[in-house]
């Protein structure tokens, strides 16, 4: 039996206001989110960096404010993704790498993901930029085009060890592909489904469930997962994290606690959780 992939449930992003008070301590600061949030949960997922490169002392600021085996995954800026379309904008990617491995062993995955309009007409330059990238962090693909699942998209991620990001998005297929020995899920919901972060308003109950089959089958497979809830999902990702692990069997735990085995997280791998 293969030994159990490791399991990392957190949230997109930890700055919201609407947090303190259902999530955060009541008075809790802005310059206080951050390690609030690590508190109670192993990872988070970077929203920030998205719209631009953070500078060296705010990485480095993650790292020291965050506790031993702490992990946080990032996306890549969007000025790679949307505005270039990867053309020649691989010295700025391997310029945000070399910033992001500031984080030292907190660095989880680096996410390129993509518009619509990036579609399989530039599998070419996908292919090709995946190639280039500086070897040793995870990195993960995200498409929102449909027409990326008819062609060789998983043979081509395969190759270069890079994981496709599995989405619940309400037009985008639920999908199980496995293409590296990890693989990332966010689950994002609707962004006018929602307007306030403080409570789950939209039961995914049964969404969920399916899901936690899916993941427990990768565990089962030693697959590492990242799982990371947008408050868009439901209306509160912290809760919506919580739920999830309870489905799975384990109750999650901040990094750092004695009592946390991150590789198996208490997990029934025998008769699954949920």
């Amino acid at each position: 039996m293969a030994e159990p992939g490791r399991i990392l449930v957190g949230t997109q992003g930890f700055s919201f206001d609407d947090w303190v008070g259902p999530f955060y301590p009541p008075g809790t600061s802005k310059r206080g989110y951050l390690e609030a949030y690590a508190a109670q949960f192993p990872t988070v997922e970077i929203d920030s960096t998205f719209y631009a490169a953070p500078r060296p002392s705010v990485v480095e600021g993650w790292r020291d404010r965050t506790p031993e085996g702490f992990v946080f995954s990032a996306k890549f800026p969007r000025s790679i993704t949307h505005d270039k379309k990867l053309d020649r904008a691989l010295p700025e990617a391997e310029s945000f790498v070399e910033r992001m491995r500031l984080l030292e062993d907190k660095l989880g995955v680096l996410t390129l993901q993509f518009a619509y309009d990036f579609s399989p007409d530039y599998f070419d330059a996908l292919d090709a930029f995946l190639a280039q990238l500086p070897q040793g962090p995870r990195y993960a693909v995200e498409v929102r085009n449909r027409k990326w699942f008819e062609g060789p998209l998983a043979e081509m991620l395969s190759g270069h060890k890079v994981a496709l990001v599995l989405q619940d998005l309400h037009y985008m297929p639920r999908l199980d592909w496995v293409t590296a020995d990890f693989s990332v899920v966010r689950w994002l919901g609707r962004r006018k489904d929602v307007e306030e972060f403080d409570r789950i308003q939209i039961d995914r109950t049964d969404e969920m469930r399916a899901w936690s089959e899916t993941v427990m089958g990768f565990v089962r497979q030693g697959i590492d997962l990242y799982g990371y809830f947008n408050n868009h999902y439901a209306g509160h990702s912290p809760a919506s994290a919580r739920a999830f692990a309870e489905m799975l069997g384990f109750e999650l735990q901040p990094a750092g606690d004695p009592d946390s085995k991150p590789s198996q997280m208490g997990l029934d791998l025998d008769g699954g959780g949920g």
